[in-house]
């Protein structure tokens, strides 16, 4: 006798995201007091998503978000849902009193999950970094690592 089950059909994906959200004109206004809280709301954004949040962290002019993405879930509509999701919870909770808005684009790369240490090396010493690199010449050197051809009038 033959069973009437479903074909249950798995997806299995392993797809490391960094994603680099800028504030307006890389004004440099999330100031540190704010920045855990809204690392945490992302984080949080992120697990209603059934994404996996590896780091936030950031500094006065941009964030970077190290996680994974649910298959079902598109890259654009995560990143849009992130932008919309934090500024209002920004100005309902004023962490940032001089923020406007976030860069109307993203940046986005892939990484092996061999490299997720120092990925989140990376991004857990922003401050540190900072001090040496600006953020433009940081994005300029990750669009130039991932072999991505850019136009520099649109990265202010």
């Amino acid at each position: 006798m033959r069973s009437n089950q479903c074909n249950i059909i798995s997806t299995y994906t392993q797809i490391l995201f960094q994603i680099v959200i800028g504030t307006k004109h890389r004004q440099r206004v999330l100031i540190k007091s704010g920045r855990e809280k809204l690392f945490a709301y992302i984080a949080e954004l992120l697990r209603n998503k059934n994404c996996h949040s590896y780091k936030i962290n950031g500094v006065a002019d941009h964030l970077h978000i190290i996680t994974n993405i649910h298959p079902s879930i598109a890259l654009a509509d995560l990143v849009k849902d992130i932008k919309l999701a934090t500024s209002l919870k920004i100005k309902e909770e004023n962490w940032f009193p001089d923020f406007s808005y976030w860069q109307a684009g993203y940046s986005a790369f892939t990484y092996s999950i061999h490299a997720k240490e120092n990925l989140m090396t990376y991004v857990a010493n922003q401050e540190t970094h900072h001090q040496d690199v600006s953020s433009l010449d940081e994005m300029k050197g990750l669009l130039r690592e991932n072999e991505i051809d850019f136009d520099e009038r649109y990265l202010e």
